[in-house]
């Protein structure tokens, strides 16, 4: 039997995580989760000190995408009610930039949906960052666009860009059940191209998508193994209108030992909780900050997430840092910034918005793989949970559809 209380122990001391390590964490009874957070939390302070890397997602292209993945809101045949536009311009990108930069990000991450880009789309995304970089030489830029060509990812590097996501998601044998447009090895190959050409991999998970067990041990280790330098986790927003809608199978404390599997397993890697942290690990989310070091601020790709404000304060509260803001009150400077732009602060802050539970989402797959929020109220699509294995707390919860931010004349949730 393993002694989670000194797992972390033994993995600082250089005994690597074992197969059989991470799929006993998996399957460890709510009970044991709190020794397994411990042993995580061990290796993330060492790695990590005190400090939670913030990025924040721009949504350049929304829906219209070819591919069939079936956790996708913007995936082909999706009846999603979700924003869909065209590429938007590089002084609308960048101004969106400027928001999560504003709230403490210290990377923005650029996302276009779609199997991949064109030459032509590659040089449009060069441009943007070329032109955020001018103004803002110290943001970090991850570009998520899709399947790369050839010489595709050396002009994204000569442009600026420091790092690019393309998701595994899932094992390679559980792939073919999520999606038929493209393959794992793909998705790989497109991995290696980016390092190849000096950009720092991100690449990681959605979990909650029917796969066992043993399967996510698969794609953990499948991760470890591509040697990327950060593995955002997201967790399946059943949006409605796609093939998964409905699917329930994650609760605040599996969502708590996926994390802690993923950090046991590649300890020194950024960790980060994305797209469905809201819905799943509803107020399990400060302690899950023990686990991982990097989050996503305010909204993702197609859908609402929890308000920067919150955030910010969740991160003071526990008693962490946002790194490259040492020192800052960023709590502070929020609630003046959002003053200067007109925000509602007690919008901000959840008065009069979704309860608890049912803001967030999971969209194309990409660098959060999910969508973004503001002081319009949003539709929320009605989602029936399984009958087994889900409490009774998240029979109303749903995905909350971004209706604000880019690709519409309201401020984003930043």
């Amino acid at each position: 039997m393993i002694d989670f209380s000194t797992l972390g122990q033994r993995i600082l001391a250089g005994q690597p995580a074992t197969r059989d390590e991470a799929l006993a964490v998996l399957t460890a009874s709510d009970a044991q989760t709190f020794a397994i957070v411990n042993a995580a939390s061990q290796l993330r302070r060492h790695f990590f000190g005190n400090k939670v890397k913030v990025n924040y997602l721009v949504n350049l292209k929304s829906g219209l995408c070819p591919e069939d993945c079936t956790y996708c809101s913007q995936r082909l045949g999706s009846e999603a009610d979700i924003l869909k536009y065209t590429w938007i311009k590089q002084d609308e990108a960048i101004k969106q930039a400027q928001y999560g930069i504003a709230g403490g990000a210290s990377r923005v991450c650029m996302v276009a949906s779609g199997k991949g880009p064109t030459d032509r789309d590659v040089e449009r995304v060069s441009k943007m960052v070329e032109g955020l970089k001018d103004e803002n030489p110290h943001i970090e830029v991850c570009a998520c666009m899709g399947i790369l060509k050839d010489g595709q990812a050396q002009r994204l590097k000569d442009a600026g860009v420091d790092a690019y996501n393309h998701n595994l998601n899932t094992s390679e044998d559980h792939y073919k059940d999520i999606c038929t447009t493209h393959s794992f090895e793909d998705r790989v190959n497109t991995v290696h191209k980016a390092q190849d050409a000096g950009l720092s991999a991100c690449s990681g998970l959605i979990v909650g998508m029917g796969e066992s067990d043993e399967q996510l041990v698969d794609a953990i280790f499948s991760l470890k193994n591509l040697e990327g330098d950060s593995i955002p986790v997201n967790f399946l927003m059943p949006f409605d209108g796609t093939p998964l809608a409905g699917t329930w199978e994650l609760t605040p404390m599996r969502c708590l030992r996926i994390l802690a599997a993923v950090r046991l397993v590649a300890p020194e890697k950024e960790l980060r909780m994305a797209g469905g942290r809201e819905m799943h690990l509803r107020s399990l989310q400060p302690l899950a900050l023990h686990v991982v070091n990097s989050l996503f601020l305010g909204d993702y790709l197609t859908s609402e997430g929890q308000s920067a404000l919150e955030d910010l304060t969740m991160i003071r509260d526990g008693g962490f840092e946002v790194l490259g803001a040492e020192g800052r009150d960023l709590v502070a400077e929020h609630q003046e910034f959002m003053k200067a732009h007109g925000v509602n602060l007690a919008e901000e802050t959840g008065a009069g918005s979704a309860p608890c539970g049912s803001a967030p989402g999971s969209g194309c797959g990409g660098c959060g793989s999910a969508g973004a929020c503001g002081p319009e109220p949003a539709a929320t699509p009605t989602v029936t949970p399984v009958e087994i294995g889900i409490a009774e707390a998240d029979a109303s919860a749903g995905v909350v559809l971004r209706k604000r931010g880019v690709g519409t004349q309201t401020a984003p949730n930043a």
